[in-house]
């Protein structure tokens, strides 16, 4: 069988499926035929008990009431000041609606925002976009953009707009000659 002096090789306990292949199951065994399966069934725990609707504060009512109404009239709002003040009204405007950005923003982190503030939320979004401005100050219209943009995602990050203007910088821009005294 083996060689004088040559060990038998290793034995190997388990193959690479992880298998022990030293042990060997040929069936037969114990009779389980007049056994009932399945007649006890097991304890199921009792469900929780139902949670007290949720009644918001009216602090929270209330401040769900002023954003709500703030969004319903920036639209308007935006657009007075675009027929006031022209295009730097629109730019002063931006800064009004990141401060009330942020402010949802915090209200929502706390748990206090309703779905109807998030609908109008949104809904403003989509108004602010489609107002009749003509902004030649390209970077007014990314600003702008960008703080719906900010909103937009906070508010539902997953869904991709596509109603955002595209930015109109001059592909040629003029040429300027300079002529000097001799």
């Amino acid at each position: 069988m083996f060689a004088p002096g040559q060990s038998p090789p290793p034995l190997d306990l388990a193959d690479y499926g992880g298998k022990r292949t030293d042990v060997v199951d040929f069936g037969g065994g114990i009779d389980y035929g007049d056994h009932k399966w399945f007649q006890d069934k097991p304890n199921r725990p009792p469900p929780p008990p139902a949670q007290p609707e949720y009644t918001p504060a009216p602090e929270v009512i209330s401040m769900n009431d002023s954003f709500e109404y703030a969004l319903s009239s920036a639209p308007n709002v935006l657009y007075a000041r675009y027929k006031q003040y022209g295009q730097l009204g629109v730019l002063a405007w931006c800064s009004e609606f990141s401060e009330l950005i942020d402010g949802l923003k915090e209200l929502g982190f706390q748990g206090n925002m309703f779905t109807t503030t998030r609908a109008q939320a949104l809904e403003t979004c989509s108004q602010l976009l489609k107002l009749p401005m003509e902004i030649d100050m390209q970077l007014i219209v990314m600003y702008l953009s960008g703080q719906v943009s900010r909103l937009r995602h906070f508010l539902d990050s997953e869904t991709v707009w596509d109603d955002y203007p595209i930015p109109k910088f001059p592909v040629h821009p003029p040429q300027v000659s300079i002529s000097l005294p001799v």
